[in-house]
């Protein structure tokens, strides 16, 4: 059921065609003429039916209204129920997009400008006054930020009991969806699309805020690869947290929770965010949560104390850096975790793009496969200490056996069918690694072998000297 607000219903004494006809009218979303050019058509299109049955009518007046784009499906078949409050405020309501983390979000266009947009709708049933208070918040959070890598806010307002935010309309689908209906991507997607919600969450972060629910559901992916993050406003104030009404509760969703978010709550920073975003890559280019089954209490108490599968063993493809860079953003400890998602973002550039170079600005370019946008130099480690020791060398994934399951069905259904990005070009099959190991003060084989060689030819030179060969 809408939360949309709405007229009376039409009479039941009315047949279904009168039901939509007066409908129709009422809802100023059409005039008298269209109509009636409409039902000279489909009269003509059904003069050879010996008795007209009204539902067909109806269907077939649908049909040619929404041909015409007089009406979309949605508007349409909310009319034929007797509906006919399609407008908040200065928007059109166009189509309903799914259930948010606060509500309902419909697709809109304005009156007057006709720009399209979404719409996030508070449930009048969680009008209370904390709901109300959240609600508000992200509304003011939101229409503060501004990156291409994040969902923008453009106007808010209410319309008799319903508050509402209106936001830029994405096409495409999110994430989780995009996995479930295509499955994994490979190593280039998932880092394209991690390395963009990295870039929006270094804003938000420069910013002050704190996201609290990352996840696969609140990244948006277009068609042609762009992502943004949505729901930033759902974020907590990093630096000044006691004016959030939620301070202290557990904000979040069980498969992608920080284990600081489970213990201290009241104190979530910017890393927490990158863990649930290791997370969210997890499932990107695995297919799976990293603690598939069990209950909310039970994947808590596994974010606390476990590890999740190797990914490796869901994707044999992905390389050992790819799985290293996983590792490090859902390392359990903070100090041992990546803590900037502009470390993210350099981590994840040598599979999203083969152009991630420092320019003459001192910037780095996240380059191809996303709008470009430059990420302030300044905190950014350089490659070589990106690529160097592993924060998780001496823990395993395989301590817990955890049973591989696909994540569960439960998502609204979607007309949207996109395909996953391309990669903008194909990387070096495996990222540049430092000559060194990771274990400190023993040398490769590279390195012996170079030692070897030289030692050889060392001696060689100097026994061909001695016999007077080369002097």
């Amino acid at each position: 059921m809408s939360s949309i607000p709405r007229s009376e219903p039409m009479t039941e004494t009315l047949s279904p065609v009168a039901v939509f006809r007066e409908a129709a009218l009422r809802s100023d979303l059409l005039k008298a003429e269209q109509w009636e050019r409409a039902a000279k058509e489909v009269k003509q299109n059904l003069a050879s039916e010996d008795r007209l049955n009204p539902e067909l009518v109806c269907e077939e007046m649908s049909k040619v209204l929404v041909r015409d784009r007089i009406l979309t499906p949605y508007q349409s078949q909310q009319i034929r129920a007797g509906r006919t409050k399609l407008t908040l405020g200065n928007y059109v309501i166009t189509e309903f997009l799914g259930q948010g983390g606060m509500g309902q979000v419909f697709g809109g266009v304005h009156k007057i400008m006709g720009r399209q947009c979404a719409i996030k709708v508070l449930p009048l049933q969680k009008s209370d006054p904390l709901s109300l208070e959240s609600f508000a918040r992200e509304i003011r959070l939101q229409s503060n930020l501004d990156s291409p890598y994040l969902v923008r806010a453009f106007d808010a307002g209410k319309d008799g009991k319903v508050h509402y935010l209106v936001t830029e309309y994405v096409p495409g689908t999110d994430l989780r969806r995009l996995v479930r209906e295509h499955g994994r991507l490979s190593m280039q997607q998932a880092a394209s699309i991690i390395a963009q919600a990295a870039a929006g969450l270094a804003y938000a972060h420069e910013s002050g805020l704190v996201h609290r629910d990352v996840k696969p559901a609140n990244i948006m992916v277009t068609p042609d690869g762009h992502a943004k993050v949505s729901d930033v406003g759902l974020a907590a104030l990093s630096f000044g947290p006691d004016d959030d009404p939620r301070a202290g509760m557990v904000v979040g969703t069980a498969d992608y929770l920080s284990p600081e978010q489970i213990r201290t709550p009241d104190q979530v920073g910017p890393p927490s965010d990158i863990y649930s975003l290791g997370c969210t890559l997890y499932y990107a280019c695995t297919g799976a949560v990293p603690f598939p089954g069990g209950d909310s209490k039970s994947k808590c108490r596994r974010h606390l104390n476990e590890m999740p599968l190797k990914p490796t063993q869901h994707a044999p493809e992905l390389s050992e850096a790819f799985v290293d860079t996983i590792a490090d953003m859902m390392e359990k400890e903070v100090s041992r975790r990546i803590t900037t998602a502009a470390e993210v973002v350099m981590r994840l550039s040598p599979w999203a793009t083969m152009d991630a170079d420092t320019n003459d600005s001192g910037s780095i370019q996240i380059g191809e496969g996303m709008r470009p946008v430059a990420i302030p130099a300044a905190g950014i480690p350089s490659p070589e200490d990106s690529f160097g020791e592993s924060m998780l060398d001496e823990m395993s994934w395989d301590n817990v056996g955890s049973a591989v399951s696909a994540p569960d069905s439960t998502t609204s259904s979607t007309n949207s069918v996109v395909t996953p990005p391309p990669p903008p070009r194909d990387p070096p099959a495996e990222s540049p690694t430092p000559a060194v190991s990771h274990t400190a003060g023993i040398l490769t084989p590279t390195w012996l072998v170079s030692i070897l060689l030289f030692t050889a030819i060392g001696f060689l030179f100097g026994y061909l000297t001695a016999r007077g060969v080369l002097f």
